[in-house]
């Protein structure tokens, strides 16, 4: 299975457990008026819209570029990350304002056990999705996928929270009559929308930080260095630049060659080095400028020269003779 048939295949899969636990989640908020699952339902809400907009944009993001869009469209995929991160807050907001209603109204919770029951089963459901949409994102390299599993993760950990409260209920109503604990569901709740302000801090940073054109990870670029430098044939290198588009990665930089190779040799060898660097990052965008080792030796060219003193000293002497 290529690629983009697995992005939407795990995509799909988030959709329709994220709608399957939206409706689970909001009939039992009702029928308990527990504010805490009634969260945790708009809470698997957004993260039903954001697998929505994770399926939309691993499909148009795998467009091939086009007149419009010659570098292609992968920067949807950072900009759906982005509108998940705000639609994800405005959830917190409502999430917060209706936990402080119910704490002023001090609301009871009518069958706790029956909303514990139903956040361990979406804790695990989410678990076993998420899981899978991480393998995916990481092996395809989604922005949107990874972005959708972070989501059902960290509802992971606030289904957990909502059913841990739930039990504290259930166990003070069954051994312990006399404590009135009605005020654990609504703070549980609020605890709830403080991990979903950090989730979507966390994405919209993590989704900007491509749209801004930011280098690659140092791993990546020392990986292209070390593959330039040991590539028979050139005098040097400098100017290196990368980018990425959701999975698409750009990179571009001049090569020196030896100024009397002929240009069909030194367009041969700049596509030599462009498709192994296109294989290791799975379909990179290369592009390579070639210029002629000269003898000026700036400091920007020493700082990328792959010859030995010698070598170097043949080339000055070669600028210098008449």
């Amino acid at each position: 299975m290529d690629s983009t048939r697995r992005k939407a295949r795990a995509a799909s899969i988030s959709v329709v457990s994220n709608s399957a636990l939206v409706v689970a989640k909001l009939v039992i908020g009702l029928l308990t008026g527990s504010v805490s699952v009634i969260s945790e339902a708009i809470h698997s809400g957004i993260d039903l819209i954001a697998a929505g907009i994770a399926l939309f944009a691993v499909k148009q993001a795998t467009k091939p570029a086009d007149e419009e869009h010659r570098y292609g469209h992968g920067k949807i995929e950072n900009l759906s990350g982005t509108v998940e991160a705000m639609l994800i807050f405005l959830a917190a907001i409502w999430i917060v304002y209706e936990a402080v209603h119910r704490l002023i109204a001090r609301t009871p919770v009518e069958m706790a056990g029956l909303g514990a029951a139903v956040m361990a089963g979406s804790a695990i459901a989410n678990f076993l999705v998420s899981r899978m949409l991480f393998r995916v994102g990481k092996a395809t390299d989604s922005i949107a996928l990874q972005a959708d599993a972070w989501h059902l993760r960290t509802d992971v950990w606030t289904s957990v929270g909502v059913m841990a409260g739930l039990v504290a209920l259930v166990l003070a109503q069954r051994f312990f009559p006399a404590w009135d604990l009605w005020w654990l569901d609504p703070v549980v709740a609020i605890g709830v929308a403080l991990l979903i302000v950090k989730a979507a801090f966390d994405l919209a940073r993590q989704s900007l930080r491509d749209v801004m054109d930011q280098s690659l990870p140092a791993d990546e670029e020392r990986w292209i260095v070390d593959h330039v430098q040991t590539v028979p044939g050139l005098c040097g290198f400098h100017g290196l630049r990368t980018r990425k588009a959701g999975s698409q990665r750009f990179v571009d930089f001049h090569m020196l060659v030896d100024r009397d190779l002929s240009v069909e040799a030194a367009h041969r060898l700049s596509h030599d080095v462009s498709d192994a660097i296109e294989r290791h990052f799975g379909g990179a965008s290369v592009t390579i400028h070639i210029e002629p080792c000269d003898g000026r030796c700036s400091p920007t060219c020493l700082a990328g020269c792959m010859l030995d003193p010698q070598r170097q000293a043949a080339v000055r002497d070669r600028r210098a003779a008449p």
